[in-house]
């Protein structure tokens, strides 16, 4: 799924001040042994108002209808709530989520932490190009499981620092 968020990281507009991220969030639903379902992607700067990947992906769950759900996990499952899928959720993240926004604008860290997500995997830690990014450590000590994957960092750094 790191290289889905990357393909989605590549359809940003570059910029020379910002980074250009890629999000994927599934869900295993109806447990958390069951195999991932795609809930959404999302990409910086996606939707106007130098939006963040993450954010972005988060509010395109939080947007299906119950109808986008039911096709997803098939008619055997009733329809879940979008709060006890996103509790079952993992997401995957070309970049460590920030943890404070120049703009003033939530955080992506702290919507992951609010949306109670279960895991997020991160593709390369947040260089201090803009700020210092303590994101990983947040969801940590929120208690979401963190993994940094590896062999993709220097894709999703150069990536990331497109444009710059």
């Amino acid at each position: 799924f790191l290289q889905k968020a990357l393909e989605e990281a590549q359809k940003c507009q570059a910029v020379p001040t910002a980074f250009c991220v890629g999000c994927v969030i599934v869900a295993h639903w109806p447990d958390p042994q069951s195999p991932p379902t795609l809930l959404s992607t999302g990409y910086s700067r996606e939707i106007p108002g130098n939006t963040h990947a993450e954010a972005n992906a988060l509010s395109k769950v939080y947007s299906l209808t119950d109808e986008d759900l039911q096709r997803s996990f098939g008619v055997e499952h009733e329809v879940p709530r979008r709060k006890e899928l996103l509790r079952q959720a993992d997401v995957y993240t070309t970049m460590e989520p920030c943890s404070v926004r120049t703009s003033g604008l939530p955080s992506c860290a702290d919507a992951l932490i609010q949306a109670q997500i279960s895991r997020c995997f991160i593709g390369v830690s947040e260089p201090d190009d803009f700020v210092i990014c303590e994101g990983a450590q947040k969801l940590k000590n929120a208690g979401i499981d963190v993994v940094w994957l590896k062999g993709m960092e220097e894709a999703c750094l150069a990536e990331a620092r497109r444009g710059h």
